[in-house]
């Protein structure tokens, strides 16, 4: 089967073999001047509201620009190819030219989703991943998911600082190596998600601010500076076409959208989703927020989306383990068992009351929410990236404990997701990474730096030096994960550990989380909880997790109890049965449905 070609209002689109269409907003530039390699230039004709057109007798592989002013050509803002990096020309492409070797993929139902967040760089580009896939696949994994992956400056990235949202970018490998994985992905029975950042542009090679400054809204301003302005049409159309581009040209299974939060237009997000449910209405396609507003609405079964990533659940889980309290842990280290309980029990811990640390109120109820609208998990990029080191959880939380959070982690009926090289407690840290010009780099590497200026650990300057150069190949380096370790003690019983738990979530919960609910969750010592869920079938799943250093005592529920489907040291469920929790561990006990259920 020949590939699919998103039709977009944006760019190039190869209407023949020799005939391609060229398109682009540009509203602050009353001429647009089309320049093909080896050809005149040729003016673009206005089509009104700031769009040029232009058709060329050229196909797949020429390279064109934009000419928006006498001294600024610029490269296709929707290109989807570039010859080399941002500030090069684009190249027209055949999306048809890829022939789909599992056309018949229609993807997997969100209850079987366990995700695997990747850095496509740090595992040896698109080739590399999909020469890991078969590890991924036969550790329970489902659903593989891309940090982002369109064209950033230079060669290293964490992928953010994108400013060509449409154009893979080369460093990771060419389109066809990135279809490749995909359909490799598909034949293993794995999804493959992406991560989309549609709330800012990069600080280099954006050039839209130069030819179309309605794109952005100059009132509103966001970290990145002026927000994007998705009022306009146009805007909305690239974006949204964008999303339908990866998903129908590229076949992505789904996609997270980064930060929405900083998207000050939130209906435009149901009426993206909206369209794209639409659209594809005959696979099954998933799609993942990260919002720190914790909208509720947006979220199924009244929403579109499928699921947010619960931050609370992360940022309770961390201090229980680190013992850490500054940053983003300040509203969650206290108290953190009661925490726990309720953001097992209803999703969001923050549902409309004040953040200290942001100094506003975030949130809207959750309980009446699927325990599947919440994806878990205990690292991802940005909690261990931006540490001043990068450190992992290996490297920071006790063993035990760490263990019995993992088993809480990939029993819960929230969707779980483990971070890459997590399933073996991988060694290498994860840093902050880029490739900026001689002009951006040092800029960054100071800003850096003064961002843990604030924090007890950084106060002395000499100290702060010592955090890894983001710009420096040898940070980059340094993040990579090296999957021999597996095979070596300790990390092979970590493996080990990841592999059961992922069976039994597979075997024995997976078939029964559609309907699932919570049925309460209590504390029941200083980082110990009791949880409850009814699944799908009315069979009964209890979770004790203690991630303390001593026992504590725990009552359980009258009535019963079932089978022990896990426990985290030998004797454990014996002494929950006798109302004790043994220190950091997890048992997960799993009773069948009652009679006439």
């Amino acid at each position: 089967m020949s590939g699919v070609a998103q039709e977009t209002g944006w760019g190039a689109t190869l209407l023949a073999p020799d005939r391609t269409r060229f398109r682009l907003w540009a509203p602050d530039a009353p001429e647009v001047t089309l320049e093909i390699e080896g050809r005149p230039p040729q003016p673009m004709v206005p089509q009104g509201e700031g769009w040029h057109e232009a058709t060329a007798p050229v196909g797949a592989g020429a390279r064109y620009r934009f000419r928006v002013s006498p001294d600024l050509a610029v490269p296709d803002p929707a290109s989807r190819l570039q010859a080399g990096d941002v500030h090069d020309p684009s190249i027209v492409l055949d999306p048809r030219a890829y022939a789909w070797r599992e056309p018949g993929w229609r993807g997997r139902p969100w209850h079987e989703v366990v995700l695997y967040e990747l850095h496509a760089g740090a595992m040896g580009g698109f080739a590399g991943v999909e020469a890991a896939l078969p590890r991924l696949a036969e550790l329970g994994v489902t659903a593989i998911e891309l940090m982002p992956i369109n064209d950033i400056p230079g060669r290293r990235n964490w992928g953010y600082d994108g400013v060509l949202p449409y154009a893979p970018d080369t460093a990771l490998g060419t389109p066809e190596a990135l279809k490749s994985l995909i359909d490799t992905a598909h034949g293993h029975g794995l999804m493959v998600f992406l991560d989309v950042v549609y709330n800012h542009f990069g600080p280099d090679g954006a050039y839209l601010h130069a030819y179309a400054k309605p794109f952005f809204d100059e009132g509103i301003h966001t970290p990145w500076g002026a927000a994007i302005d998705f009022k306009k049409p146009a805007v909305r159309r690239f974006f949204e076409d964008n999303a339908l581009f990866w998903l129908n040209e590229y076949r992505f299974d789904g996609l997270r959208f980064d930060a929405v939060h900083a998207i000050a237009e939130e209906s435009w997000l149901d009426a993206l989703a909206a369209r794209i449910r639409r659209e594809i209405p005959d696979r099954h396609v998933h799609l993942v927020l990260e919002n720190e507003r914790n909208g509720a609405h947006h979220l199924r079964p009244s929403g579109a989306f499928d699921a947010q990533w619960n931050d609370d659940g992360h940022n309770i889980l961390h201090p229980l383990l680190t013992g850490e309290r500054e940053g983003y842990y300040e509203d969650f280290a206290e108290d953190g068992a009661a925490k726990l309980a309720k953001v097992l029990a209803e999703g969001f811990l923050f549902q409309g009351q004040r953040s200290a640390h942001l100094g506003e109120a975030r949130g809207e109820p959750s309980a009446h929410l699927p325990p599947t609208a919440f994806v878990l998990f205990l690292q991802n990029h940005d909690q261990v990236g931006n540490r001043a080191f990068g450190e992992r959880l290996a490297a920071l939380a006790e063993p035990e404990a760490l263990a019995a959070a993992t088993a809480l982690l990939l029993l819960s009926p929230q969707i779980p997701m483990l971070f890459m090289g997590e399933e073996w407690g991988a060694s290498a840290p994860f840093l902050f990474f880029t490739d900026h010009n001689a002009e951006l780099a040092p800029l960054v590497t100071a800003g850096r730096r003064k961002e843990f200026a604030k924090f007890a650990a950084f106060q002395d300057p000499a100290r702060r030096e010592r955090i890894p150069d983001p710009n420096a190949e040898a940070t980059f380096r340094a993040s990579i994960p090296d999957p021999a370790e597996a095979a070596r003690p300790p990390h092979d019983a970590v493996l080990a550990l990841h592999r059961q738990l992922l069976a039994l979530r597979r075997a024995r919960l997976v078939p029964h989380l559609p309907g699932a609910r919570a049925l309460g969750a209590q504390a029941v010592g200083p980082k110990a909880v009791l949880a409850r869920w009814q699944l799908g079938d009315g069979s009964l799943l209890t979770l004790a997790t203690n991630l303390g250093e001593a026992a504590t005592g725990c009552a359980l529920p009258a009535g019963p109890v079932g089978e022990t489907l896990f426990e985290g040291a030998p004797g454990a469920a014996a002494a929950l049965a006798a109302g004790t929790l043994p220190p950091r561990c997890t048992v997960a006990l799993l009773a069948p449905p009652a009679a006439g259920a």
